[in-house]
């Protein structure tokens, strides 16, 4: 008994030693075994947290306010956030005021009251963070949309990556450039585009007649 017991126990070893090198990954393992959710983790991780929504480009009187330019819909839009990120989302900054000015915003960040500490801040890029924001179903933010595949919803095709989104008065349009640097643009309704996933990085379109004819 004790001989079968033993070999049972190594069995139960190797297994388990076979099936903690199946969860390895090339890059950064820690020698322990990594849960199916992790990987599901990995994915997701295709969606910024952070976004990009202005740049310092100068400094505003002598009390260490800075002159922003919004990257995002609006300068009012800008002026929304008690808390923006520096470095890509690493850097946390309290933001006392923000109005906007002719076609930039004025702010006031926490610890920097003079000049000199203004001038420091210049060309650095703001960030916000996106759980800060509540979309409203079927908007999406710019930065996720650039870079989807558009895909064919009935054929499959792949027109190409989504490169550009410019505003009209009545809907969005999409720029999508194809592999050989052509662009074709799609209204954004929700007739011509079916389906956009930004965790898989895919949009799904049904083109109506008409619109591709130049192909």
């Amino acid at each position: 008994v004790n001989y079968v017991l033993a070999h049972y126990v190594n069995y139960v070893i190797t297994l388990y030693s076979l099936s903690s090198r199946c969860f390895q990954r090339s890059n950064k393992w820690d020698g322990r075994p990594v849960p199916y959710k992790k990987f599901q983790i990995i994915k997701e991780e295709k969606v910024k947290q952070f976004l990009e929504i202005g740049k310092i480009v100068a400094v505003q009187g002598l009390k260490g306010e800075v002159r922003v330019e919004p990257w995002c819909d609006s300068q009012e839009f800008l002026c929304e956030f008690d808390t923006l990120y520096f470095d890509k989302g690493a850097t946390p900054v309290e933001i006392q005021r923000s109005h906007p000015h002719k076609n930039i915003v004025l702010m006031k960040i926490k610890g920097t009251d003079t000049v000199e500490q203004a001038q420091l801040l210049r060309n650095k890029i703001l960030y916000m963070d996106r759980n800060d924001v509540e979309l409203e179903e079927g908007s999406y933010f710019v930065q996720d949309l650039i870079g989807l595949e558009v895909l064919d919803a009935d054929s499959g095709v792949s027109y190409g990556k989504i490169c550009d989104v410019t505003e009209t008065g009545a809907n969005d349009v999409y720029h999508i450039k194809d592999s050989d640097g052509k662009i074709r643009l799609i209204p954004a309704i929700p007739d011509v585009v079916l389906d956009t996933n930004i965790t898989d990085g895919k949009m799904t379109i049904r083109v109506p007649e008409g619109l591709f004819d130049e192909d």
